[in-house]
């Protein structure tokens, strides 16, 4: 073959593959993150409406969609689907089974009363933000079978009712800080498999909304010692499952010893990531600039370096100009 034309028969291909991944590779997406707040949205209409804004996130508990053993209650995500389709907008649900409030036990009742479940909770710790104080709170023991199904029951009670209807699902962050007065058998690698299980519950049931995974540490580990967080992600590249995180602090040093240099490694190999900057990240500051991390930082790092798709901007910062 002449070498002009072996040169441009690849320089086509390059090309087009170029724009096949362009094609592929989603846009990144804004949407905002109102936590909780499942009945405020009308309160933050003008902020829900603006162009750049793709949609809404929010967080439902375990407790609220299932208030007694396999009764759920899905009303508030269907009043939030509701509102956000007549506002042309998407919503992507968070399923919340920890909680970081010592008073916050947001879990069905029968799981901490029935035995089968082991007392179905567990206490943690969290730290929330720089020069925050640690705060405790609860997470459900997914290391326990019989805890696990119920909460995959959930999960597939979700995806028959909001598969489709729904842009996307995402599970828990993998942190967790267990005190020692755990009596619910709690074990670091019980607990991984736990959520990889959950996540393939989770990818099986939702055809057709995103599945995303949210991963930043894991118990016993730190700097992929076990092999807990690149066994995730190849999993999860495996298996066409989205991940994303909690939080975006640029190179934050902590987290360049876990997740982030995964993400960065996988950019290209997930169906979407999805990260979100949470009000608690605003406290971190630019060791550059000396002065807390802008939009402009976060946006920069979520997108160029983690491959970020969507980011989930907290409502109370919410200028996105």
């Amino acid at each position: 073959m002449h070498k002009l034309t072996k040169f441009c028969l690849v320089s086509l291909c390059s090309v087009i593959y170029t724009f096949a991944e362009a094609k592929t590779k989603p846009a990144t997406q804004n949407f905002l993150f109102l936590g909780s707040n499942h009945d405020q949205l009308k309160k933050y209409e003008k902020q829900i409406d603006q162009t750049v804004i793709s949609g809404v996130q929010l967080v439902y508990s375990w407790k609220l969609l299932e208030p007694t053993k396999d009764n759920y209650n899905f009303a508030a995500i269907e009043q939030n689907l509701k509102y956000l389709n007549a506002h042309h907008k998407k919503l992507f649900i968070q399923i919340q089974d920890r909680f970081f409030d010592a008073d916050a036990k947001n879990v069905p009742a029968y799981l901490m009363s029935d035995p089968i479940y082991n007392g179905g909770i567990t206490p943690q710790y969290d730290n929330p933000g720089e020069n925050v104080p640690k705060t405790s709170g609860w997470v459900a023991a997914q290391w326990n079978p019989e805890v696990r199904l119920r909460f995959q029951k959930l999960i597939q009670a979700l995806a028959t009712k909001f598969d489709g209807k729904i842009y996307g699902i995402n599970l828990p962050e993998t942190a967790i800080d267990v005190k020692k007065q755990d009596k619910t058998g709690f074990n670091c690698k019980s607990y991984f498999n736990a959520e990889i299980e959950n996540m393939m519950a989770a990818k099986s049931a939702f055809k057709h909304s995103y599945v995303v995974q949210y991963v930043n540490f894991f118990p016993c580990e730190w700097n992929n010692d076990h092999g807990y967080m690149s066994e995730l992600f190849h999993y999860a590249s495996a298996h066409n499952i989205g991940l994303g995180g909690p939080d975006v602090v640029p190179y934050k040093k902590a987290q360049m010893h876990n997740s982030y240099p995964f993400f960065h490694k996988y950019r290209h190999k997930l169906p979407i990531i999805a990260m979100a900057v949470q009000s608690p990240d605003y406290s971190y500051v630019n060791p550059k600039t000396k002065k807390t991390y802008s939009k402009a930082d976060f946006r920069k790092f979520a997108e160029d370096y983690l491959g970020a798709n969507i980011i989930f901007w907290d409502v109370e910062h919410n200028n996105m100009h």
